[in-house]
């Protein structure tokens, strides 16, 4: 495979992930906010440009000077509690993930905050529709 070959095939997945009709994928996040500890913030992720329930979204945040940290997933398609949801073990106490499916709105909630929240919060979509990913896991 030549190298207009590789990029021919870049571009090709690249106009595949953002959809050739034109729409685009957007993840609008509510606007910074400013609390102080103790106090509780929910931050939300409005979807559009895609079905929210055909892919994984992902909360990460990235303090001020360190690298970017997982929070967790949401699966809206999981048939059990512990399916729908998924935290990194040193989050799943601080951090509550919600959504309501209906406003395609992905919701992030921290209580009893502390300074080391201070940071810059991100959801994310999975790259890969939801059952691509089943495809490939049950061969």
């Amino acid at each position: 495979m030549g190298w207009k070959s590789i990029w021919l095939f870049i571009i090709v997945v690249i106009l595949t992930q953002q959809g050739i009709s034109g729409d685009e994928i957007r993840l609008d996040q509510s606007p910074a906010e400013i609390k102080r500890p103790g106090e509780t913030v929910k931050i939300s992720c409005k979807i559009s440009g895609f079905t929210m329930t055909d892919y994984l979204m992902h909360w990460i945040r990235q303090k001020p000077g360190k690298a970017l940290e997982w929070i967790g997933r949401v699966y809206t398609g999981g048939s059990s509690r512990s399916d729908y949801l998924t935290y990194a073990d040193s989050m799943k106490n601080h951090f509550t993930m919600s959504e309501d499916v209906s406003q395609s709105t992905q919701y992030l909630e921290a209580k009893s905050l502390r300074e080391e929240d201070t940071a810059v919060y991100y959801c994310a979509r999975e790259t890969q529709r939801l059952h691509l990913m089943k495809q490939l896991y049950k061969n």
